[in-house]
């Protein structure tokens, strides 16, 4: 880190980092998105305003809000007023709906509930009513406002837990996931030490803001001084115009956002796709040495993917300096500070930017070890060099385009199917997505035979998430299983199917 930066990383809270880099730069922009810009003064001094409007509403330091918003700047504001207040936070992805929303706001005891009204054709004030939320609501172009002289002296402990974030994990329901400031503090100075940004850079936030990412990123905003352009829907090539337009030295998300850049590239070869572009990072999915050998020759930028988990916001990152080798074969190294355990082959965590457990006890207790590393249920090994290289999940869970589903989900669901005996719910590699939804069913003797379009209409009514829809289904006579307890062996319906279709 720069010294400026070493010396915001020092930081107790999110505050006081807001704070300290407004002091310092004021005047230069933060976030931009379309025709609008925030400066880091402005961020400042609205969410003050912001954090008066809620706390007029009754929200007081400890007050556990929910939201469910779009990547915006109004959304940016409403998650600082709250660090000012001190309140705890909910975030919740905006494309979650009554199943997992639900969960959320009923686990977390949420006393508030922003959503951001009617949003690309759904109604999510409807639906929080609908659920029994409290405290409802809409935050999307008009926020709370006060006078910032009514509002109590802001937090001056970072160690609180003061942010609920969600996973689905490995269990049909979300779990929610406890961070303190200084976790996400110490998860963003992590991402900014791999990546090196400095002040002249600009950068880009494309997926949901309420994804763990969103302050991650932050957290490097500010302590290095440079802005970021807000996607509130992301869609190539549409999306260009906007990367193209603000000059974005820096993008990326995941391996599906490598996938889509390097087919928009390929349509016109001979012209760079964004001209200003010089990194793509991300994290969220696996990454093959193909993918980064092709986006580096093709696109003529440099690709350093990373790992990381809700839990765990930053764990490992590719360095730009990194070896090629490295670059295209592993995770990347750990930073200082976070410490990497190989247990039996499990990948284990310990360090200030692991959160400091889940809502339920339980969980909390089965996913830490005697020595308190967090068990990550993935498998993988330490190179010489100190490169993290991942080998295979003791989750089943897959991810797609970043984000975590659950296949005991989507089983349970289709298990009350009637024209289902038995189903296997697997992950597939996907060179754009990470991994691909794979259905494998068995149905009862008689049964219609079961099509894709059927399956996924079902689990549509059944509520189930778009994004978690299977693409591929597949009929069999019989599951494979082992012969003691007649378990499902997904292993073999992944070596089976993975390397045929699309």
């Amino acid at each position: 880190m720069n010294d400026t930066a070493h010396a915001l990383g020092s930081s107790r809270t999110l505050w006081e980092l807001v704070a300290r880099r407004a002091g310092l730069t004021p005047d230069h922009p933060v976030l931009l998105q379309d025709d609008r810009t925030l400066t880091f003064g402005e961020l400042h001094d609205r969410a003050e305003r912001v954090a008066a409007g809620l706390y007029g509403m009754g929200v007081r330091p400890g007050t556990i809000v929910a939201w469910q918003l779009p990547t915006r700047i109004e959304s940016a504001l409403l998650s600082f007023a709250l660090a000012r207040l001190g309140a705890v936070q909910s975030p919740v992805i905006p494309f979650y709906r009554d199943r997992e929303v639900g969960f959320a706001v009923r686990e977390s005891k949420a006393e508030y509930f922003a959503v951001p009204g009617e949003w690309r054709g759904f109604d999510h004030a409807a639906m929080a009513r609908r659920l029994g939320a409290k405290g409802i609501f809409e935050a999307y172009e008009i926020l709370p406002d006060g006078d910032p002289s009514v509002l109590p002296a802001p937090p001056a402990d970072g160690t609180d837990v003061r942010w609920i974030y969600w996973t689905s994990g490995t269990t049909s329901d979300p779990k929610g996931v406890l961070h303190t400031d200084r976790s996400l503090l110490a998860g963003g100075s992590c991402l900014a030490h791999a990546l090196r940004p400095t002040s002249a850079d600009v950068g880009s936030i494309a997926f949901p803001y309420a994804h763990i990412g969103g302050p991650d990123y932050m957290v490097m905003l500010l302590l290095y001084g440079f802005p970021a352009v807000l996607f509130e829907q992301f869609a190539l090539p549409d999306a260009l115009e906007g990367y193209r337009k603000h000059g974005v030295t820096m993008a990326g998300g995941s391996t599906a956002f490598y996938s889509m850049f390097l087919t928009e590239q390929r349509k016109r070869p001979q012209e760079k796709l964004i001209p200003s572009l010089r990194l793509l990072a991300g994290g969220g999915a696996p990454k093959s040495p193909e993918v980064y050998h092709a986006v580096v020759r093709e696109m003529d930028v440099q690709l350093t993917h990373g790992y990381g988990m809700t839990e765990v916001p930053m764990i490992t990152m590719g360095a730009p300096d990194d070896t090629v080798e490295n670059l295209a074969t592993t995770e990347g190294r750990p930073p200082e500070g976070m410490e990497i355990r190989i247990v039996d082959g499990e990948v284990r965590l310990r360090g200030e930017a692991v959160c400091r457990g889940y809502l339920d006890p339980a969980q909390t207790a089965e996913a830490f070890d005697a020595e308190g590393f967090l068990r990550t249920g993935d498998l993988g090994r330490l190179t010489d060099s100190g490169h993290l290289v991942l080998t295979g999940r003791l989750k089943d869970v897959i991810i797609r385009k970043g984000e975590n589903i659950s296949a005991k989900e989507i089983e349970d669901l289709l298990h009350q199917h009637p024209a289902v005996g038995d189903v296997a719910v697997i992950g597939l590699p996907d060179a754009e997505r990470g991994e691909r939804v794979c259905a494998v069913i068995e149905q009862p003797s008689g049964a219609q035979r079961l099509t894709l379009e059927a399956v996924t209409s079902y689990l549509r009514a059944e509520g189930l998430s778009v994004h978690k829809l299977p693409e591929r289904l597949e009929v069999v006579d019989a599951l494979p299983r082992n012969e003691s307890l007649r378990k499902v062996l997904k292993y073999k319906l992944r070596e089976r199917y993975s390397g045929s279709g699309k």
